[in-house]
């Protein structure tokens, strides 16, 4: 396989700016995937591998422990894969020296009209979310509970920042994500039935006291601003999480994964 020692590598310079801007993953329609875990969860979900850098310096102690056949399959699927130092691989990797293996993969669009429903479908819509490792943190509570998708409305972070991807520990690709317009959105679940909570502090009732046995979708804006007019007015029902200690809000991940759960809860 081919073995790249040189950090002015044009592939490694490449590398670095999928990992750091957002132009670069737009014009490429690449982004990059660290460990073998995510890279596994990419290929499951149906992304396509175009490239696996790994250093067998840092990889070789990942392999006694996770297993030489987990890797073989990983490295195999790829259209290329590529050999690297461990001072190539310290200059390309977002994270370090973990596992020691990295993957170019290719960027796939979805829109709303891509995600199937189940029958009670269970939705995240997010209202410019800024910070990705909240975004990340989010899709992974989704996963757990079993969402339909995570739709991401006005959205100020792209869906392949490196810090979603990490953060969500293989959850972005294994939860339907998609971005798009408040408008778009609120037609979207008008016009499949689908039951609009906002989360928000005026005019609300407690979260437990609201059914999400029905098709639901719990909506979320930023920690400082909150929702905007649309999201308010086009609501079903406004829900709080009821606050004891004397601050008025909790970080947006930890509120998504308590209400997530409460849907859980009662479609148990």
């Amino acid at each position: 396989m081919p073995l790249i020692t040189s950090l002015q590598n044009q592939r490694v310079k490449q590398l670095v700016a999928l990992q750091q801007k957002s132009a670069e993953r737009r014009r490429t329609g690449l982004f990059a995937v660290e460990g073998s875990r995510e890279i596994r969860h990419c290929m499951e979900a149906g992304f396509e591998v175009a490239t696996v850098f790994y250093c067998p310096e840092i990889a070789g102690r990942c392999i006694v422990e996770n297993g030489v056949g987990e890797w073989q399959d990983v490295v195999g699927k790829a259209e290329e894969a590529i050999e690297v130092t461990r001072e190539v691989y310290e200059k390309i990797a977002y994270r370090g020296t973990t596992e020691g293996i990295l993957a170019e993969v290719r960027a796939r669009e979805r829109s709303l009209s891509d995600l199937q429903l189940s029958s009670s479908p269970l939705i995240v819509m997010l209202e410019s979310v800024e910070k990705p490792g909240n975004l990340g943190a989010i899709l992974r509570s989704a996963d757990a509970a079993g969402a339909d998708a995570v739709v991401v409305c006005d959205p100020l972070t792209d869906l392949y920042n490196p810090n979603l991807i990490r953060s969500s520990v293989g959850a972005a690709f294994s939860v339907p994500c998609v971005a798009t317009t408040s408008e778009e959105c609120i037609a979207f679940l008008k016009s499949h039935g689908i039951s609009i909570l906002t989360a928000q502090l005026q005019d609300s009732r407690p979260y437990y006291d609201i059914d999400m046995r029905r098709p639901t979708a719990i909506v979320m804006g930023t920690e400082s601003t909150g929702l905007t007019t649309a999201w308010r007015e086009a609501a079903d029902a406004h829900i709080r999480i009821p606050m004891l200690g004397r601050l008025d809000s909790l970080n947006v991940s930890v509120s998504a994964a308590i209400l997530l759960f409460e849907a859980v809860r009662q479609r148990a």
